[in-house]
């Protein structure tokens, strides 16, 4: 409970089913000129994919998934490039 203070509320929806909404409480604006609401609610977007990535089990699927589907990728492109350099120096 904030007691005897104004404070600014961004409350963002989520699609997800398991998620219903994110409350935000905003600081005071440290700027002299405060942020536009576009740009309050872009980073409150940002804030809560951040945080759905890190604690779902699906962000953390998709965390250990990308580097092994790079690296993997990189072999192959690697293992192509060697095979190609093979390939066109061999006398005909």
């Amino acid at each position: 409970m904030v007691k005897g203070v104004t404070r600014q509320v961004v409350v963002v929806k989520s699609p997800a089913p398991k998620i219903d909404e994110a409350i935000f409480l905003l600081r005071e604006p440290v700027a002299p000129e405060p942020s536009s609401e576009r740009e309050v609610l872009r980073q409150a977007l940002r804030v809560a994919d951040e945080y759905i990535l890190q604690n779902t089990p699906h962000g953390r699927r998709r965390r250990m998934v990308q580097p092994i589907l790079f690296t993997l990728l990189g072999c192959g492109l690697a293992s192509a490039l060697w095979g190609a350099a093979l390939f066109f120096s061999w006398p005909l």
